[in-house]
Order: structure tokens, then C-alpha cells, then sequence
């Protein structure tokens, strides 16, 4: 995470993040449906997070050289602790960048003065999928895929095949995030009541996609 910051790597997601709360974010919702439309707006945001995370995590575990990497994955007594390790950092840098990205509309819902299990509703929804963004980046780092161009077109491609596949049959393989964006604007209550069938499928998805990674990484370590 030093090397991160130091190199300014993380000035990127930064600025993509402004632009999107600057061009997007700041043109909060009126009218009568001003509450339900900032409800909605909470679940456009972990939306257009998601392809920023998984951007940020790809870049944080691409700073570490990989002589460092392979000394590390020496010195510990376990072959998963380095990819926990860059996991956990690539995580709390998204975590971060999350909690910019939902200031403005936070307070534009409290604003509109949106009912509150579903302002809780969209807060909760963002670190779900932070971790699913997270993943995507590290199956796409260079300790995965070493040649960069191979990377970053795994990157696009990983989450246009997942926008793709969460449009289908096949929408259980993907994440979720065409069930939660009609949620959030179908109505704060409809959102609320989704909410537990969308973590479950963001937490399992989670889970064998992690899993996947951690294996790899210590039969390739």
C-alpha cells in the first residue's frame, strides 16, 4: 500500500472517482420522487464502482516487483498468506475509495430524506461488492497474467463477460449487478427486501472466485 501511494498509482482511481461524483453523482434528485431516486442512486454507485475496483486492485497488487513477491512468498510459512496479504490491501484501498464515492449521495438521500433501512441497504451493498471487484482485479494482476496488455484486456473483458452474463440464464455465474440496480430504482422497499438474496449471491460468488485465487496462487508459489 506505501509503494501504492508513494508511486501515485492511486492518484488514477482517485480521479476517476471525482469525475464520476463531479459529472454524475452531483446532479442529486427532485421532486416528489426525490427519495426513491436517491435510493436508486445508491445502487448506480456500487455499479460504477465496480469496474473501478477492481481497476484499483490490479493496479496496488501490479506495484509490488516480483522479486519482492517471490521473496515473500519465501519467508512466510504458508504459500497463501502473500495473496491474503495483497488481497486485504487491494480491499482497504477500495474501501476507501468507496467511502468518497458514496458521500455526496448519502447525503443527497438523507436529504430527500429517504427511508433509512434502505440508505443501510445501499451502504451494506457497497462493501459486497467492493470484495467482488477486488477479485476481478487480482485474477487480472500480473501475478496472474504477465504480460500487461493480456491483463488489462482480461480487466474490460472480465467485466463487460459479467455485465453480459448477468443479463441471461447464465446470471447466477455472474455478479449480481443488474438484480440490484433494478432493485435499488425499483423502490426503497422492493431494494430492502432483495438485499438478503443479493449479498448471499455476492458472498457465494465471492467466496469460489477467492478461493480459486488463493489455490493458484500457492500451487504456482
Amino acid at each position: 500500500m506505501t509503494g501504492y501511494m508513494r508511486s501515485l498509482r492511486l492518484l488514477h482511481p482517485l480521479i476517476v472517482v471525482a469525475l464520476i461524483v463531479a459529472l454524475v453523482l452531483l446532479q442529486g434528485p427532485s421532486g416528489s420522487e426525490a427519495g426513491k431516486l436517491a435510493v436508486g442512486t445508491l445502487g448506480d454507485v456500487a455499479a460504477f464502482m465496480f469496474p473501478v475496483w477492481a481497476w484499483a486492485a490490479r493496479a496496488l497488487l501490479d506495484t509490488q516487483p516480483d522479486e519482492q513477491r517471490a521473496l515473500s512468498s519465501t519467508a512466510v510459512r504458508r504459500a497463501s498468506v502473500p495473496a491474503w496479504a495483497g488481497l486485504l490491501a487491494a480491499y482497504c484501498v477500495n474501501l476507501c475509495l468507496g467511502v468518497l464515492a458514496l458521500a455526496v449521495p448519502l447525503l443527497q438521500a438523507f436529504a430527500a430524506e429517504s427511508p433509512g433501512r434502505a440508505i443501510l441497504t445501499g451502504v451494506a451493498l457497497c462493501p459486497l461488492v467492493a470484495v467482488a471487484g477486488t477479485l476481478l482485479g487480482a485474477w487480472t494482476s500480473r501475478a496472474v497474467l504477465p504480460d500487461p496488455g493480456v491483463s488489462l484486456l482480461a480487466l474490460l473483458g472480465g467485466a463487460v463477460a459479467l455485465l453480459l452474463l448477468g443479463m441471461g440464464r447464465l446470471s447466477p455465474l455472474s455478479v449480481p449487478m443488474i438484480g440490484w440496480i433494478r432493485s435499488a430504482h425499483d423502490g426503497p422497499g422492493r431494494f430492502v427486501s432483495d438485499f438478503p438474496a443479493i449479498a448471499l449471491h455476492l458472498a457465494l460468488w465471492s467466496l469460489v472466485v477467492g478461493a480459486g485465487y488463493v489455490l493458484h496462487h500457492r500451487t504456482r508459489h
